[in-house]
């Protein structure tokens, strides 16, 4: 079982010609809506993917808050812990040009209140707490504590990064997922090397694995004592949002469920390469089949 402890927004998406520089208006020629938040992402990816998954979170009392639980709730995830708070659903802005590349501003609303205690209960021996960087990090320092107590791992993916010293919550991950800039700013923090291959060496420990998302480029990762790397697969990219949470939610399902840690990851670049051909964060999620189909063509 895979709980997620993170963040519920509404995604409000712009296609544009190009992405605006500061102070630069750029207009596109309409607007979409989709369920988003990395929490909620990583959630309905990991379910697509075919883990039972539990989602702990919060949104407001307003419009957006069923929008926001959409796929959610139509997926089957279990949304016993999702509560409804006076304030605002969270919300993503998203401008997407044509290359797919994108630009977000979040509002984080509710998601700015959510609580560790929520978790109490919750977790159990064998578990999969899956957390990201939209919650306060306090209370996901605590919920990887409640983790570690119940016997469950921590799957933890920092973007976007906290500010200040993130080892305290490194130390208690099993699974630590970054990007490039990530890796990059936790290494500032941490005074270490940014560069994607030392990132993972540096910080790899027997039982904490290491994971740098490369984009096309694919994934480098290390474990205590193995390196990978795999090659993304070539697609036809409309809208890279949402593809490092489908490859988050893969790689969590595929381990959760008992695949070997290089299998796990090639599930992962194959989620990940597929989300980027569809438009939206949780509408490009794609489904086990598919991830296993692709998976098996990564060397």
């Amino acid at each position: 079982m895979i709980t997620v402890f993170g963040s519920i927004n509404l995604d409000l998406v712009v296609a544009v010609p190009r992405l605006p520089t500061a102070g630069e208006t750029v207009s596109g020629p309409d607007h979409q809506t989709f369920p988003g938040g990395k929490g909620a992402n990583q959630a309905l990816a990991a379910r697509r993917a075919g883990a039972g998954v539990r989602m702990v979170g919060a949104v407001g009392r307003d419009g957006f808050a069923d929008l926001a639980l959409a796929s959610l709730r139509e997926s089957g995830a279990d949304l016993s812990g999702v509560r409804v708070m006076t304030g605002s659903t969270g919300l993503a802005l998203i401008g997407i040009d044509p290359a797919g590349e994108n630009q977000i501003i979040v509002a984080s609303g509710t998601n700015d209140r959510v609580e560790a205690s929520w978790l109490e209960g919750g977790l159990a021996s064998g578990d999969t707490l899956m957390m990201q960087g939209e919650v306060p990090f306090q209370e996901a320092r605590d919920a990887a504590l409640q983790a570690g107590r119940a016997g469950a791992s921590v799957f933890w993916n920092p973007a976007p990064v906290p500010e200040g010293d993130a080892s305290a919550l490194l130390e208690l991950a099993a699974v630590v997922v970054v990007n490039e800039s990530e890796a990059a700013a936790i290494a500032r923090n941490l005074g270490i090397d940014g560069d994607p291959e030392s990132f993972a060496e540096q910080l790899a420990r027997p039982g904490r694995a290491v994971i740098v998302t490369l984009g096309a480029e694919g994934v480098v990762a290390r474990t205590g004592t193995d390196r990978y790397r795999f090659r993304s697969p070539e697609v036809d990219a409309v809208d890279s949002t949402g593809a490092g949470d489908a490859f988050c939610g893969a790689v969590a399902a595929a381990l959760d469920r008992g695949e070997p840690f290089g299998r796990a990851l090639k599930e992962g670049v194959a989620a990940g390469a597929l989300a980027c051909t569809v438009t939206g964060a949780q509408s490009s999620a794609p489904v086990r089949e598919d991830i296993v189909r692709l998976a098996d063509r990564i060397v």
